[in-house]
């Protein structure tokens, strides 16, 4: 009897918690736009979405956008198949945020960008008459002075000393309507680095320090430690984002678990030696739930579906504390086995991105990959095993890579334990040779 009295407790507890962080996130009316960088896509937002409903914040508002062709052209000002330039990612950002001011009725938003979608969201508001439409902008880990400043190829839209860049620094950095908030690491950032090993110069003065991402005029916060990619990212830089926007601290870091978590997504796929976000039609998902610890399926798929025109894979109903196995099959494309660890919400930016196999991935045996897209990995700072062992080709100091690989020789089936600091997933080796690419994804 007790013990269902505390059990009542705790529920009620629980229920309260909620309530509370609901109604005292009443004031968090305004819509949320995530905008992606470079090469990347709105799937990389849905943590950051679940802390923001885990915290109370209405669902219908908030937003992730897709660009068409997320990577940067290497000159701004010529096409570039399958690249876009800053004014293609203007003109998309521009309708998105027409379409959500229209459907929320609301007359502004608040703009979250990680990295080059800082770059459209400044571009946005100071030469498209957007600031109107703007509230807050928060810029996580935008090279805002440049990757470089140097006086060659001055179309790279990450030259500081480019077109682009000077332009959108000329006079005020900010928009005195809107509320600024820059986001960076203190000397972690591959990006913001005095050294140009990085983005292909080593050993080559940047003219750029630890503190490029910082705007005169914005609130300026430096989070030690975290990566490019994890300013944007991590729980802290979440913690950072809710601050500025409520005035509160949130009440929680962890995602909330719903009962019966829905997920849809896109599969895309790669064109011309970069990726795309384009939907992928004609192509077969089917998802399996594994055990946890082997990696064996537990039957035949929950899910199956080919997709359309529209390249939506789902919905799917998924189960809280399951672990998946997705089989994506296209033509072009190796048979792509993605192992997920649990989802504890609902999101519709679960995209698939199907990519080929490059000359070191070619062979035989079997080929795991594990792959951390919201952060990268650090020697030292991170734990990332496969089968027990820290994978080659992971470059030490400053983390620049978010992926590992290792290469297992040919043989039956086997189970591979991939661990990456909290988080771990057990895989099934397949057959290189056969056709077959395994990936560990991993969501924080």
């Amino acid at each position: 009897m007790i013990n269902l009295l505390r059990r009542v407790a705790t529920a009620s507890l629980v229920l309260l918690l909620l309530w509370l962080n609901t109604a005292f996130a009443a004031d968090a009316s305004r819509p949320i736009l995530f905008v992606h960088g470079s090469g990347d896509s709105a799937a990389l937002w849905h943590t950051t979405i679940w802390r923001f409903e885990s915290n109370g914040y209405d669902p219908s508002l908030l937003f992730a956008i897709d660009f068409t062709h997320p990577r940067a052209r290497s000159d701004d000002t010529k096409p570039q198949e399958n690249r876009s330039s800053t004014a293609d990612q203007l003109r998309e950002l521009s309708v998105k945020i027409d379409g959500i001011l229209s459907k929320t009725k609301q007359k502004q938003l608040i703009l979250v960008g990680s990295s080059r979608g800082g770059y459209a969201i400044r571009n946005y508001i100071k030469n498209a008459g957007g600031a109107a439409n703007v509230s807050h902008a928060i810029l996580c880990g935008t090279p805002n002075h440049g990757t470089r400043a140097t006086p060659s190829n001055l179309n790279d839209e990450f030259n500081g000393m480019g077109l682009f860049l000077s332009g959108l620094n000329a006079g005020d950095e900010v928009h005195p309507s809107v509320q600024f908030m820059t986001i960076r690491s203190d000397s972690n950032d591959k990006y913001a680095q005095p050294d140009g090993r990085f983005i292909g110069m080593p050993g080559q003065p940047t003219n750029v320090t630890f503190a490029s991402p910082e705007l005169r005029g914005a609130m300026n916060v430096v989070l030690p430690g975290l990566d490019h990619r994890e300013v944007a990212f991590h729980s802290l830089a979440f913690k950072t984002m809710y601050r500025f926007i409520t005035g509160r601290e949130p009440t929680t870091l962890d995602v909330v678990p719903e009962l019966w978590p829905i997920l849809n997504g896109i599969v895309s796929g790669w064109a011309n030696g970069a990726p795309t976000n384009l939907p992928l039609g004609g192509t077969t998902v089917e998802i399996y739930e594994i055990e946890s610890t082997t990696g064996q399926r537990r039957g035949g798929p929950v899910h199956r579906q080919t997709t359309s025109a529209d390249g939506a894979w789902g919905p799917f109903i998924a189960k809280p504390e399951a672990y998946y196995e997705f089989v994506i099959s296209a033509n072009g494309y190796p048979t792509t086995h993605i192992y997920r660890t649990p989802f504890p919400r609902s999101s519709a930016y679960v995209h698939l991105r199907l990519r080929p196999l490059d000359e070191r991935e070619k062979g035989t045996g079997s080929l795991v990959v594990l792959t951390r897209p919201r952060g990268y990995l650090g020697h030292g700072r991170d734990t990332f095993l496969i089968d027990n062992k820290v994978p080659e080709g992971v470059n030490e100091g400053v983390p620049g890579t978010s992926e590992a690989r290792r290469r297992f020789e040919p043989g039956p089936l086997r189970s591979i334990r991939i661990t990456l600091n909290k988080e771990t997933i057990t895989v099934l080796t397949y057959p290189l040779d056969s056709g077959h690419i395994v990936i560990a994804e991993f969501h924080y």
